[in-house]
């Protein structure tokens, strides 16, 4: 069988974990509009009756701040070190600027085929889908160019396609049935994120994460990590209703995943300045 690795790069928000989920078939990635969403390297793995494409979904690039977004930075170089490919990925809706390019400069330099994923083309013309196919086209020596729309399906089945035709032959690196390399609780812990950043804006994204404190057949307790008091305030809510609200809306996909209703305790924590917390950063597996 065909099976291999393929490394996701692009700028942050150029939808790279919503394509690496439509690629995969299924939800292995979260995803929201906010830059920088995703913090570690995700396998999503789409199998097949003759192939294994293994999409290593990665931050995206950016000047680190602080000890957390500087490993997410170094994750994001460890990760194009034994891959068969990378897929680039672009935003049709906005315009290919320099940090396209810098990106461009670093994945052409290695020494494996590129393709690039032109994504967001639904609802566009088809006169500004060809100028920035276009504009794409001068990034590199690129092996594919493929307008995409990870949102509606379109053209992922020949992107997929594509990216597996690049794979050598060889023995499958994961089961099966399985579709990410996520532990459990990190899944359960980065879906529960999601739903705070869905409901969330201005400085508060940045400043959450979450940890799982006990996973229990029946009871799930997991607490939401916050720097200051005041971005506690926010995510608790009036009367408790954002924090309630966040938990109704993980709790189907927490069911979802483990086949079986839980009940679902979320606290909101104050931890100052975690995203510089070597030691909390470890145990968060970032």
């Amino acid at each position: 069988m065909k099976t291999g690795f393929v490394a996701v790069a692009g700028r942050p928000n150029v939808g790279k974990s919503t394509l690496v989920n439509a690629l995969s078939g299924g939800k292995v990635a979260i995803v929201s509009d906010k830059p920088q969403t995703t913090r570690h390297r995700i396998f999503g793995i789409a199998n097949a009756e003759d192939s294994q494409l293994v999409l290593v979904d990665l931050p995206g690039f950016q000047r680190p701040l602080d000890e957390m977004t500087e490993r997410m930075q170094r994750t994001v170089d460890r990760a194009f070190e034994d891959v068969e490919a990378v897929l680039f990925v672009l935003s049709a809706r906005e315009r290919i600027g320099a940090g396209d390019r810098f990106i461009a400069k670093r994945v052409f330099a290695l020494d494996v085929p590129v393709v690039i994923a032109l994504n967001k083309v639904d609802r566009l013309k088809p006169g500004h889908i060809a100028t920035q196919m276009a504009t794409a086209s001068q990034l590199g020596s690129f092996h594919a160019l493929h307008p995409v729309s990870a949102k509606t399906g379109d053209g992922i089945g020949e992107l997929r396609e594509e990216l597996v035709g690049l794979l050598p032959e060889g023995q499958a690196y994961f089961p099966l049935d399985e579709r990410t390399n996520l532990p459990l609780e990190l899944q359960l812990a980065e879906l529960i994120r999601e739903k705070a950043l869905h409901l969330t804006k201005e400085e508060i994204p940045h400043a959450i994460t979450v940890e799982i404190e006990e996973l229990g057949e029946k009871v799930i307790r997991a607490s939401l990590l916050v720097e200051t008091e005041s971005q506690k305030h926010i995510l608790v809510g009036k009367g408790g209703s954002m924090v309630r609200e966040i938990g109704t809306r993980a709790r189907p996909e927490f069911e979802a995943i483990l086949g079986r209703p839980v009940y679902l305790d979320l606290q909101v924590k104050v931890r100052p300045r975690w995203r510089r917390d070597g030691t909390l950063l470890d145990r968060l597996g970032l």
